[in-house]
């Protein structure tokens, strides 16, 4: 009985840290969170248009992070009333301007994509954490990954030069501790270019994890541009 008491408190404090008690049942087995590199975002034919606040930096930020089965499937827009709040994540702002930036056109300030992900992947997962707590542990992952520095040890820089898949596979474990699923999109040219890289974080987003399935995502050849930004 102490026991379980003791893990019960234990759970109590993990839940506080990342953002509330549970307010529903989990409906998921874990979460896909996916980087991006924004020079092969821009690298295409619709190009992109630079956030309000400038250029983001020459590295992977997030673009996005949603809660999955391990069938393949996955929740969606699980709680209509909580909309997306910037008020909420006002201590966050820099921070997602600066490794979740938006670059579609035509430019906008970052909260569009932040309400979309929350309303549609983060109220999925309220059992485990509210607005500010959803947002704080992508940050958080993020930053423990450290993929651009992971592939510069290899070598791999983003200089337009080409690279092999599973170089790309290795220097990203090696330099993380976990192999990702690599996806990429075309060029103007129709060269294959480093776009996502999918990693798994466990149902507690308290770490990555192995992922237990691949993602739906379009899949690289073996030559693979690493553009600049």
């Amino acid at each position: 009985m102490r026991a379980q008491a003791h893990l019960s408190l234990a759970a109590m404090l993990v839940l506080a840290t990342v953002g509330c008690m549970p307010a529903a049942a989990q409906d998921y087995d874990f979460f896909y969170l996916v980087l991006q590199w924004p020079g092969s975002y821009c690298d295409t034919k619709q190009s992109c248009c630079y956030p309000r606040s400038g250029k983001p930096a020459a590295d992977f930020g997030i673009q996005r992070m949603w809660p999955s089965r391990d069938d393949g499937t996955y929740p969606q827009n699980c709680n209509p009333d909580s909309k997306f709040d910037p008020s909420k994540v006002s201590d966050l702002l820099s921070s997602l301007r600066t490794n979740w930036p938006s670059l579609a056109c035509p430019s906008e300030d970052g909260l569009q994509v932040w309400a979309r992900e929350w309303e549609q992947h983060g109220t999925c997962a309220q059992n485990l954490f509210n607005e500010h707590g959803y947002f704080q542990a992508a940050l958080h992952l993020r930053d423990q990954l450290r993929v651009l520095d992971a592939l510069a040890s290899a070598g791999i820089s983003p200089d337009g030069g080409y690279y092999t898949l599973s170089a790309i596979r290795d220097a990203i474990r090696e330099g993380t501790g976990f192999e990702p699923f690599v996806a990429c999109n075309r060029d103007e040219s129709g060269n294959s270019q480093l776009y996502h890289l999918y990693f798994c974080v466990d149902a507690a987003a308290s770490g990555i994890v192995e992922c237990p399935i691949s993602p739906n995502a379009r899949p690289c050849g073996n030559r693979i541009e690493f553009p600049a930004f």
